[in-house]
């Protein structure tokens, strides 16, 4: 097992060369011809200086992206393979006799440390973004949200392992059909609680302060049937210089939500633009969607992950000290093949995602019908995030929930409105 641990640490270490090579000297992020000088070119509306740190920041955050994935995989892989899993699980049950005590002392330092060795990574992540001056945290708020990262983890870590672990030993192989059916009640449990509940706690909510401009937000919520009574803002100027706007939550927790950057940044026509992207994923109810196809990618991916799980342990559980599937010592295993999954089915769910993005925009342009509005909210976007507008393939497959912005810009440029009746 060890040995297998060196080698991926060797396979990691050449396929961390690649991507470098493929994300800082090969791939191709420059604009088609066709599209050069409109509104879709970045060199029309970013400066030479924007364009440069542009490119470098995007490559940089690809590369810690591609390089943090499979390094998670072996952070799960090392702690079974050198029999960290096991002395923990040993431990535990020394320390603890009751089920639901030794499943929350397994979960809790479980993550402790998880988190302690994805530190250098996240923090990588933090330091990148601040040098390119878009992150405006201080490093004591960014410590103070990881606290915050770690506590709500963690006791959602708690529940899945003494939920999962009880299901094991309960029902055996079918356990991850019953998982599966907790699984609908948890999620839209989660959707109604993290607006209110775990949202505040990374950021401080309150009203809108621009009346008139509330007033024609909730215009169009109106228009939309959206139950929506006030507009909230939120003060992410102490943390990044990035805009944003969302609609979360559903039935009576639904909160439209705008961050005090894209009020400072946006004129009124393009916040009212944004708003009506966000109201058209809710009108279109791609949050049900959205729910259904994790339901959906839940069966399968339980499924399977009781199937590996059963495999690997009968081939190779000696090796890291699991003495059977029910034993805690499994639950490091059962982390990493749901990465694994996780990581393979998103191309497919940022397919879906693109579509639903692009319906939104859609709808946006439709209920709105200010072009110029649309385009320049979408270009003051990529300029104060520094996104790029044409990334390269595997980034965009990989990486992309949204359209790229030279597609969502050139799909503006050329959209026809359609035409009223009796024209």
């Amino acid at each position: 097992m060890k040995k297998l641990v060196y080698w991926a640490l060797a396979i990691y270490v050449l396929y961390g060369i690649g991507m470098a090579w493929y994300l800082l000297v090969v791939a191709d992020i420059s604009i088609p011809p066709q599209w050069k000088g409109t509104s879709a070119d970045p060199a029309t509306f970013l400066t030479p200086k924007e364009l440069e740190l542009s490119g470098e920041y995007s490559r940089w955050k690809d590369l810690l992206f591609f390089l943090s994935i499979p390094y998670e995989w072996i952070i799960y892989f090392g702690l079974l393979a050198f029999g960290a899993a096991q002395a923990l699980r040993t431990w535990i049950e020394q320390t603890a006799k009751w089920f639901p005590v030794q499943s929350a002392l397994y979960a809790f330092w479980l993550s402790l440390i998880i988190t302690a060795l994805s530190l250098p990574f996240d923090f990588a992540g933090y330091h990148l973004s601040r040098a390119y001056g878009v992150s405006t945290q201080s490093v004591t708020s960014w410590f103070r949200d990881r606290l915050t990262d770690f506590f709500v983890h963690t006791v959602l870590l708690v529940f899945i392992a003494a939920v999962l672990y009880w299901l094991i030993r309960r029902f055996g192989r079918r356990w991850w059909l019953y998982a599966w059916m907790l699984c609908v009640p948890f999620m839209i449990f989660f959707l109604f609680i993290q607006p209110v509940v775990i949202d505040p706690l990374y950021n401080d909510f309150y009203p809108l302060k621009d009346k008139k401009l509330e007033a024609k937000i909730l215009g169009l919520a109106s228009e939309a049937n959206i139950p929506a009574e006030h507009v909230f803002e939120v003060n992410m100027s102490e943390k990044t210089n990035a805009l944003n706007a969302y609609v979360n939550g559903i039935g009576s927790h639904a909160r439209i939500v705008l961050w005090d950057t894209t009020l400072q940044r946006l004129n009124e026509d393009e916040v009212l633009f944004i708003m009506a992207h966000e109201m058209g994923h809710y009108v279109m109810k791609h949050i049900y969607w959205w729910l259904a196809g994790y339901i959906v990618l839940a069966f399968f991916g339980l499924w399977l992950v009781s199937r590996m799980m059963r495999w690997i342990v009968a081939r190779w559980g000696r090796y890291m000290g699991i003495r059977q599937l029910s034993d805690f010592a499994s639950f490091p295993l059962l982390l990493l093949l749901v990465s694994l999954l996780n990581f393979a089915a998103s191309p497919l769910v940022n397919v879906v995602s693109r579509y639903e993005e692009h319906a939104a925009d859609r709808y946006a342009i439709e209920l709105t019908g200010n072009k110029e509005a649309a385009i320049s909210s979408f270009q003051k976007l990529t300029k104060a995030g520094l996104s790029e507008v044409n990334p390269p393939f595997v980034v965009k497959i990989f990486r992309y929930t949204h359209p790229t912005m030279l597609e969502r810009i050139v799909f503006l440029e050329e959209y026809a409105p359609p035409l009223r009746e009796g024209r």
